[in-house]
């Protein structure tokens, strides 16, 4: 089997596991208790708090709050910031190319009341600076774009949006969960004022999520209860899931400058071989991409049965956008937004390299493709 799908579920690592799996059995106490062994809870607490700090360069690991879900750090950050500041303004902006866990809280929240933007993007996925100049102003109390988009890679400007949000709005929300640990994210250098992680994402375990808020920045809780996280997000903590995810942090922060140039090489050799076939495409931005993600579209084919051929006649498991938005028959909303028309935008493969990819997948993968999409072609009506 090849897997080419990190995007959307990573393996956790031997190591994570080595590390936290006393957390489910000897080391299990509530951190917030005051005995020996809930003090042991919270010092391996604080540890993964420390950990998932530094690897988005935060000066301060308490700015950092444990969630379950990268969902749920979005909604905390979206719902949180906008209605604990609409006394400020009820503007929000969003660029057209957020997961859905970003666009349906803003969605909801403009049924609230609240006024929302979309940013454009141009045909490469980056955000058009030009329009977010034009619709933010003093009342715009959040806007939120990724750091990187998971459907085609590209790698936003996120200092200079950050430079313009500061200058005539509030806040920025950064979702970060496609690009922590795979590139190197700085909080201070970039002016995020908050920031979405994933455990998984980085090769932790699921259950486990973080939100980076700034000090200073006003943000409210979503969802009342014990009063864990600063107040942010009560519940009991997930102590293995929380404890695996700072371990992940730290070896992503350790490994991710020799893992970026492997996975870069792989993904070019990807490219390179399967742009040969006739009337493919890279999807995303050419170069400002991450360094393991490879995007494609090919013409008069559906990207399901490129999906389901290459898992049936070659074990190899890729996607055809987000996992989350897969189980609809919506093109994606991603190439859409790029400018792709529908039957183009249907037509996608989305591959997302992990560690377990080497570069002897290269040929077997380049050949597999090329070989479906001849298949496919043969027999498609379109």
């Amino acid at each position: 089997m090849v897997y080419l799908d990190h995007a959307s579920a990573t393996p956790v690592d031997p190591r994570v596991l080595a590390f936290a799996g006393r957390f489910l059995s000897e080391e299990f106490g509530n951190p917030s208790t005051l005995y020996t062994l809930g003090l042991s809870a919270r010092q391996a607490l604080e540890e993964a708090r420390a950990r998932v700090a530094a690897l988005v360069h935060a000066e301060k690991p308490a700015s950092i709050i444990f969630t379950g879900s990268a969902t749920e750090s979005n909604n905390l950050a979206i719902r949180g910031t906008a209605l604990r500041n609409r006394k400020d303004g009820k503007k929000l902006l969003v660029s057209a190319i957020e997961h859905i866990s970003v666009l349906n809280p803003m969605k909801d929240l403009q049924k609230q009341g609240f006024d929302l933007g979309v940013i454009p993007v141009d045909p490469a996925g980056t955000v058009d600076l030009g329009s977010l100049e034009e619709q933010i102003s003093l009342e715009t109390v959040l806007v939120s774009v990724n750091y990187a988009n998971d459907e085609i890679g590209t790698i936003e400007p996120i200092a200079e949006i950050a430079h313009i949000v500061h200058e005539k709005g509030r806040y920025l929300h950064v979702n970060a969960t496609a690009a922590a640990g795979r590139i190197p994210i700085d909080v201070e250098r970039d002016g995020i004022d908050l920031l979405t992680l994933s455990s998984n994402d980085l090769g932790g375990p699921r259950g486990a999520a973080a939100l980076y808020i700034r000090p200073g920045v006003k943000v409210q809780a979503v969802m009342p209860g014990g009063g864990q996280e600063r107040g942010l997000r009560s519940g009991t903590e997930n102590l293995f899931a929380i404890a695996g995810m700072g371990e992940a942090a730290r070896l992503s922060a350790d490994e991710m400058e020799a893992e970026m140039a492997r996975e870069r090489s792989i993904r070019d050799g990807l490219v390179r071989e399967i742009l040969t076939i006739d009337e493919s495409y890279l999807t995303g931005h050419p170069e400002q991409r991450l360094p393991g993600h490879a995007s494609f579209r090919f013409s008069r084919i559906e990207g399901e049965s490129i999906l389901l051929n290459l898992d049936t006649f070659f074990g190899i498991q890729v996607a055809t956008g987000s996992a989350c938005s897969s189980r609809t028959l919506e093109p994606s909303h991603v190439l859409l937004a790029i400018g792709l028309a529908h039957a183009e935008a249907h037509g996608s493969m989305v591959m997302t390299l992990g560690r377990s990819n080497v570069p002897e997948d290269v040929p077997y993968v380049a050949d597999a493709v090329k070989r479906t999409v001849e298949r496919l072609r043969a027999i498609s009506a379109l």
